[in-house]
């Protein structure tokens, strides 16, 4: 019996490509081999740019490199003919009974179709998210938490051990800012009539949390408090200074008890960003405590490690990083002047912990806003002794919200703001996730919330999602058993849409390999924005459920095989595959 022809077409083309060119030119056999699909069917399945990359250094015409390209090529179980076109590129043709036995192979496969061992099992974590603790989570942190849970999936499918990870802001400034806000809030309950900071959390969750304090713990935490001690520190003119002021009063005044009330706000605002992205469909892991980095004394240790390796120096009073050595604009404060570690030091004991866990390749999910942030902390891991060139950072460009056209403002602070949860509960968790990952994450998005909501062609995840639903009525209406379409002769699938479908199936693991090379999940909406389209075209121009067996098995095949691939898809996404619509 003879051998099965390679699953991986486009990996077995670059193969007899690489032959050809050991042959014809062995001194140049490292050159990249890359191949495309081309817009037109007419153009081939594959297309390869080769003989115009090696003309310079052949000196010769990249047409006639092409030709003896094409000459030179193996015989392969997968390849009809190879053509010469325009300057040079060489437009290669799969046989027709290969592409028709993806139909089969995806059957027999199910869900696990579009697998690779591309990562090879490596370890990779991925951090998304990561929002303070501060507030319910926004339409902003939403595109992270979608692009980082689907890219997660996306390197599961290629063959990455993957972990997904929250880094919980529980020891800063911001967390004392909330604790500060839920007090004052607390003391306005209590009868104290004080000027709320304008630079404080404004939410009605803040109110809320106040109020349950109150009706939980009474005028404990009031401590005899009234308008007039918060004079000194309100009449401060800067903003953050008076911040800062307030927040070292509330200290004093509670004690101990200070840290009742940081806590609470803390636990209460961690739950409801945990059963949020629970909802959303988001899970992670593991959810790291910055604070652990202080109890196990590491921020210390990490310092200790870039002073003795001549990284950090002593200047006024504090301690400097000096990563402008390291691409950096300018050296870094540490530790400050008063003994406090700055945010950074914590984000350079946090990465030290992530390789000290023993990960191959670590991926931070930030916003955009902390493009400038990626070379310092680059810096830090190179100065430690570590390979930069293990971490990668995904900037995640913020979502802009539309709702009748008009922009929505949004401030954490100020309380201004859609929640995502406000979101999800308005076009749904599938319009959600979908939407966010319409375009590459570094590319501005603005979420037409009334394009998500409607049932319409328009809508990119309803069209989707319509396919699949298609499918299963077309199954339905059939009567039959699915599971036997596995075996289904597929000779007869041969016209222009069916093999333009075949194509389309056999381009899924691509889409899932290009994905995860590219850290670009969105390139799994536009696949299958793009098979759904091919199916409905073929669905309303061909019909299925014709009276010859053989060719109504063959098609209802080739059916099952786009839902199965849809479904796949989907999940990648985080995105339901519904049977009725």
């Amino acid at each position: 019996m003879p051998p099965a022809p390679p699953a991986d077409a486009r990996a077995e083309l670059a193969q007899i490509l690489a032959a050809a060119l050991r042959t014809l030119a062995p001194d140049h056999a490292e050159a990249a081999i890359v191949l495309d699909r081309p817009k037109h069917a007419g153009h081939g399945d594959y297309a390869c740019n080769l003989a115009l990359q090696l003309a310079k250094p052949l000196r010769a015409r990249p047409r006639d490199i092409a030709v003896r390209l094409v000459a030179g090529l193996p015989r392969s179980p997968v390849l009809e003919k190879a053509e010469v076109a325009g300057a040079g590129f060489i437009n290669l043709f799969l046989r027709r009974d290969y592409k028709q036995q993806v139909v089969n192979r995806i059957l027999e496969e199910g869900r696990s179709y579009g697998s690779l061992a591309l990562g090879r099992n490596k370890r990779v974590q991925v951090e998304f998210v990561s929002a303070n603790p501060t507030g319910p989570l926004h339409v902003g942190h939403g595109r992270g938490a979608a692009y980082g849970a689907s890219l997660a999936n996306v390197l599961a499918a290629a063959g990455f051990e993957v972990t997904r990870e929250f880094y919980v802001n529980d020891a800063g400034r911001q967390m004392d800012i909330l604790a500060l806000s839920a007090w004052l809030r607390y003391l306005a309950a209590c009868g104290v009539a004080i000027d709320f900071p304008g630079n404080a959390y404004q939410g009605e969750y803040v109110r809320r949390m106040a109020q349950a304090i109150h009706a939980r713990h009474g005028d404990r935490f009031h401590r005899g408090v009234t308008a007039e001690v918060f004079g000194p520190a309100l009449s401060e003119p800067d903003e953050e200074r008076r911040l800062d002021g307030l927040i070292a009063l509330a200290r004093r005044t509670l004690g101990e008890d200070y840290a009742t009330i940081h806590d609470y706000a803390l636990n209460e605002q961690l739950e409801d960003c945990r059963s949020d992205l629970a909802e959303f469909g988001v899970s992670f892991d593991h959810w790291f405590s910055e604070r652990s980095l202080f109890d196990t004394e590491l921020v210390g240790r990490a310092l200790r490690i870039l002073e003795e390796r001549g990284h950090a120096y002593h200047q006024d009073g504090a301690l400097w990083f000096r990563s402008s050595a390291f691409g950096d604009e300018k050296d870094r404060v540490v530790r400050r002047e008063n003994g406090q570690y700055t945010y950074f030091a914590s984000d350079i004991a946090y990465h030290l912990n992530k390789f000290e866990r023993g990960f191959d390749l670590v991926i931070d999910v930030w916003g955009a806003d902390h493009h400038g942030y990626v070379p310092r902390v680059k810096g830090a891991l190179a100065a430690l002794g570590l390979n930069p060139g293990q971490l990668t950072v995904a900037l995640v460009q913020f979502a802009v919200l539309y709702r009748n056209g008009q922009k929505v403002s949004m401030s954490t602070r100020a309380g201004d703001f859609v929640t995502l949860r406000e979101l999800r509960q308005e076009v749904g968790n599938d319009a959600a996730r979908f939407f966010y990952l319409l375009r590459k994450s570094d590319q501005h998005l603005d979420f037409d919330l009334d394009l998500a909501k409607s049932r319409s062609n328009e809508n990119p995840v309803y069209y989707v999602q319509y396919a699949h639903a298609r499918v299963c009525s077309l199954l339905e209406q059939w009567a039959g058993d699915p599971a036997g379409l596995a075996a289904a002769e597929v000779a007869a699938l041969a016209s222009e849409q069916e093999l333009g479908l075949l194509a389309r199936l056999m381009e899924y693991p691509e889409a899932v390999e290009d994905a995860a090379r590219d850290l670009a999940p969105h390139l799994i909406t536009f696949y299958l924005r793009e098979l759904a389209a091919q199916f409905h075209s073929y669905y309303n121009a061909t019909r299925i459920l014709v009276e010859d067996d053989a060719t109504q098995r063959a098609r209802l095949a080739l059916a099952c095989a786009v839902r199965q691939v849809l479904a796949s898809g989907l999940a990648l996404l985080g995105v339901s595959a519904p049977e009725k619509m």
